[in-house]
């Protein structure tokens, strides 16, 4: 039969074909997709429907979202406040950010294949480290807003002052002092805004935030300042414009203790406000308390040096309720293009584009300057502030530069704020003095103050000099990629993250122009299309998940965790009880949710889990009836984090209900009920979804991420706000958890195109896949590994978790080795030893065909035998491919082979790997020795040529 055209995208999507559809549910046992949603999901809640658009075909979809798209107005930004135009360099654009190879990969935890994009994130964080003159920069945060918030935090953490009050510099941007006013409140900690030359009264604050050059421009001299707050024994955290550290004395050599900000302007579109990736540098000292990742190196089992993620150990999901952060995702894709950024100019190139950006300012600050207009910043990089006279003066000045189409910023009183990048030209800096009836003219003095000029040298590493030529430069991209194991190559099984197709289709309108080279802040009859997109994406969750209200302001799921206990935090203000801070969060919850509960200002009481891997229901009444009068909040993941759908859920809700309390459903794991369950209709109150797990937005190496909240009516006035764009949240708004009044905008395309070309009938059947694959999987494999958990008819939901420790137990061989002998059967591990340790937690999705389910179920079959080979006394316990694997291909082809196995069974375990053979860059990577030997920065080449030698 032939697809209807418009259905077409689904049979795309959806891996497996109805022959295999019908082939896998005789595996499984039952009769049909329906059959077996009946059998896994609780009739209490399977109630399908919600959503019935019909599906577009790919061609449809493009042509309805372009239009859309055109209804935004490309104006030439110079509204400044953290966001830049810049130009992508093309050989980055087509290698890294279209490319899935990188786009597509995942969270570098299994550091063997991610050699290649750990390798670019030791770039950018070298690139940070020489920019700011710090000793240690993290593998990048989610936005500037967000990494002050969290300097924040690390300064009371580390911090000799025991004060309780954060001093802010005016003259940081406006949406970064909301979202530290919005991380400060729940944790108690108080904010002082005001001028760190008149209003710093040191003795009160254990920290100061300052912003370098200012949001106005000015580019002050602190180290008066500095001086005065390390005297009281306080830290100081300096907000930084990348691209003009080039030519500013860095603040790492002028006394900062961090350094925050974005790298947004080298060659990342600005995309309505994200995803971007923020910095944090800091001093060595602070390392083992640095929110985010930290990619470092170690050595190999043969010596060699191999990047990993150093400390992981500081990872949320284990440190829980401990947690110094929440930070899950990171802005991997979005630094690796800022980091190559810096890799093809080279610091020569960034000295030449910085140069002539101060240039052209200078230029117009003294062409308006020569005219009589009053220049408010004499210092400045990139931005200078104007003052018009009063409202009336700038609005026609803001009118004239319209009918240019170019966007100024505005202020309330009647400032003019005018902010030039890379893109600039002669002939706008001309169009602009023409609005103030000035001309190009008058001595340009440099802006840059003589104390403040930058004379140490930067980029010094061999990297940032070697790849001039878009050649060389392409190369070094596809050397890179050719590392790393990425869903381009194979099927990445990971439980809870969802690695399923990223569709050409919905990521094509990611790099429109209408999308990318729109300012967050430009005015609102310019964003037309961005808001009808928005609009459309808010409704269509809302009637998938059934709640009532959405905000996409959250730029990640742990941010949707926060902003959602947030939210119920307000609601229980606004009732005149604040002093409801408990939130019972169950033993096999994610690990950021007992740290976004503290964040929120909440205490954590952990619920029990029974055997079979439910919510110990007693347990939790128990605990909701001991807590009545201060419960807040329960956080539950639904599925559970063991992979079944819990009978119990609707009574849980009641129960916390009937205590005062409201549900926070974790959506991890909404996956499995797309389409057939609506959690709004069956009790929680709020919750998040992670649209880079259900809703087909890449991992991109470990990030971008979006994780917006639904919520009930109850609470939509408190949604996430923006103190820049009225509108943007609830009327009583907890105000901004991401600097951009709707985060990451500029990858939401993809989810609108999923959606628009799945409908509503292909969404449901996804779903179902997905639960049939799962249960496949575990099907196939049973009598070689255990299924952990099912429900109460014995299937699992949309992921399974296998129980390898037998095999420690009767061989030896342990779940590290199980995950490294993957890789020499082409497959990125499961994830490992969570949330039982000891075990792997399977995750197919839909988009993956029955051959490679099958080629997986086989590789863990043979994994299964080798094992027993060893148990048998085949090969020694300490000389098995298990124990030695990976295998990397100059180990195979050595001259000489010490080893109780042949090479064949090494490198070749399974015929077909001879068509296409992935070989792991090095051998196992010593996890112990990287952290007891942290090295964060870029190894010099003879680190390299001494280790082959």
């Amino acid at each position: 039969m032939t697809d209807r055209p418009a259905a077409a995208f689904e049979r795309r999507h959806i891996g497996p074909g109805d022959d295999d559809i019908a082939e896998m549910l005789k595996v499984v046992g039952t009769k049909s997709l329906d059959d077996l949603t009946a059998r896994t999901v609780p009739a209490a809640i399977l109630k399908p429907g919600g959503f019935d658009a019909l599906a577009l075909s790919e061609a449809e979809a493009l042509a309805r979202l372009k239009e859309i798209a055109g209804r935004n107005v490309i104006a030439r930004s110079m509204i400044g406040m953290g966001y830049s135009d810049c130009f992508t360099p093309p050989v980055i654009l087509r290698n890294v950010l279209e490319n899935p190879g990188w786009y597509t990969a995942y969270t570098p935890y299994q550091a063997e294949i991610s050699q290649g994009r750990m390798e670019a994130l030791m770039n950018y964080q070298q690139m940070v480290i020489d920019l700011t003159g710090m000793e240690l920069a993290n593998a990048s945060l989610l936005d500037e807003g967000t990494a002050a918030a969290e300097a924040m935090t690390l300064m009371q953490r580390v911090g000799k002052h025991k004060g309780n009050t954060l001093f802010v510099d005016r003259d940081c941007h406006p949406q970064t002092i909301a979202v530290i006013e919005t991380r400060a409140a729940p944790l108690g900690i108080q904010v002082k805004v005001g001028d760190p030359f008149a209003d710093l009264a040191s003795d009160d604050v254990y920290g100061a935030v300052l912003q370098y050059p200012g949001t106005g421009g000015a580019v002050p001299d602190f180290r008066p300042v500095v001086e005065k707050v390390h005297a009281a024994g306080g830290l100081v955290t300096v907000a930084a414009d990348l691209l003009s550290l080039v030519l500013l004395a860095p603040p790492g050599e002028w006394g900062a203790d961090v350094v925050v900000g974005s790298a947004q302007r080298f060659g990342v579109p600005m995309g309505f406000g994200g995803p971007h990736a923020a910095f944090m540098a800091t001093r060595d000292a602070f390392k083992r308390t640095l929110p985010g990742r930290l990619i470092g190196v170690s050595v190999d089992s043969r010596g060699k040096p191999a990047y990993r993620m150093a400390l992981q150990t500081r990872e949320q999901h284990i440190r829980r309720e401990k947690a110094t952060s929440n930070i899950c995702t990171a802005q991997v894709l979005l630094a690796n293009m800022a980091g190559m950024y810096g890799v093809y100019h080279g610091p020569n190139g960034l000295k030449a584009i910085a140069a002539r950006v101060h240039q052209l300012t200078a230029t117009l600050a003294a062409g308006l300057k020569a005219a009589g207009a009053k220049v408010l910043n004499e210092t400045f990089f990139d931005t200078i502030t104007v003052d018009t006279g009063g409202k009336a003066a700038a609005e026609k000045i803001h009118a004239a530069a319209r009918a240019a189409n170019i966007n100024l910023r505005r202020y309330a009183d009647g400032r003019v704020g005018i902010a030039l990048d890379e893109t600039t030209t002669e002939a706008e800096v001309a169009t602009v003095l023409g609005l103030f009836g000035a001309k190009p003219g008058g001595k340009a003095a440099d802006g840059i103050p003589a104390a403040l000029g930058r004379t140490t040298p930067f980029m010094t590493h061999p990297v940032f000099h070697t790849h001039r030529s878009e050649t060389a430069m392409m190369r070094y991209l596809r050397r890179l990629e050719g590392k790393d194991l990425a869903l381009n190559r194979a099927m990445i099984p990971l439980g809870s993250c969802t690695m399923k197709l990223n569709a050409a289709a919905e990521m094509i309108p990611v790099t429109w122009p209408e999308f990318g080279r729109i300012h967050p802040f430009a005015p609102a009859d310019q964003v037309a299309g961005y808001r009808a997109m928005i609009d459309d994406l808010e409704t269509w969750l809302s009637a998938i998940t059934g709640f009532d209200g959405v905000s996409l302001q959250p730029n990640a799921g742990s941010q949707g965790e926060y902003a959602g206990l947030l939210v119920i935090r307000a609601w229980h203000l606004s009732r005149g009880e604040a002093h409801r801070d408990i939130c019972l969060i169950p033993s096999s919850a994610h690990g950021t949710n007992p740290a976004s509960a503290v964040m929120a200002g909440m205490k954590v009481v952990v619920v029990a889990c029974d055997e079979a891997g439910n919510v110990d229901v007693a347990d939790l009444k128990a605990k909701a009836a001991q807590h009545k009068d201060s419960l807040a909040a329960l956080m539950v993941t639904y599925p559970s984090t063991h992979g079944v759908f819990e009978e119990a859920i609707e009574d849980i809700c009641k129960a916390i209900h009937a205590n005062g309390g409201q549900v926070y459903m974790d959506g991890a794991n909404l996956q499995a009920m797309v389409g057939l369950c609506r959690p709004g209709a069956f009790g929680p109150d709020v919750m998040h979804m992670n649209l880079h797990k259900t809703f087909c937005i890449p991992h991109g190496g470990g990030g971008p991420g979006v994780g917006p909240i639904a919520v009930k009516a109850h609470l939509k006035p408190f949604l996430p706000g923006s103190p820049v764009i009225e509108g943007a949240g609830g009327d009583n708004s907890v105000g901004a958890v991401s600097a951009a009044p709707w985060g990451s905008a500029g990858i939401l395309p993809i989810s609108w195109m999923y959606i628009a070309m799945m409908g509503g009938d292909g969404l449901k059947k996804a779903t179902q896949v997905a639960i049939l694959a799962a249960n496949y999987v575990a099907k196939r494999l049973a009598g070689h590994y255990d299924c952990l958990y099912t429900g109460k008819n014995g299937f699992v939901a949309h992921e399974c978790i296998l129980d390898t420790r037998p095999l420690k137990d009767k061989f030896g061989i342990t779940v590290d080795d199980i995950a490294k002998r993957l890789i020499d059967y082409g497959f990125h591990a499961p994830t490992m030893s969570w949330p039982v340790a000891g075990t792997l937690m399977v995750e197919p999705t839909e988009s993956e065909p029955k051959e490679e389910l099958d080629r997986f179920c086989e590789a863990m079959i043979a994994i299964a035998g080798e094992a027993a080979k060893v148990g048998a006394g085949d090969w020694p316990k300490d000389d098995n491919p298990l124990v030695n694997a990976p295998h990397t291909v100059d180990r195979v082809t050595a001259d000489h082979w010490p080893h109780a196995y042949g090479r064949e069974v090494a490198a070749f375990p399974v015929p077909g790997l001879r068509q296409a053979k992935y070989w792991s860059p090095v051998g196992r990577v010593d996890n112990v020795y990287g952290d007891r030997h942290v090295v964060c920065t870029c190894p010099p080449l003879e680190a390299y040529e001494e280790a082959a030698e």
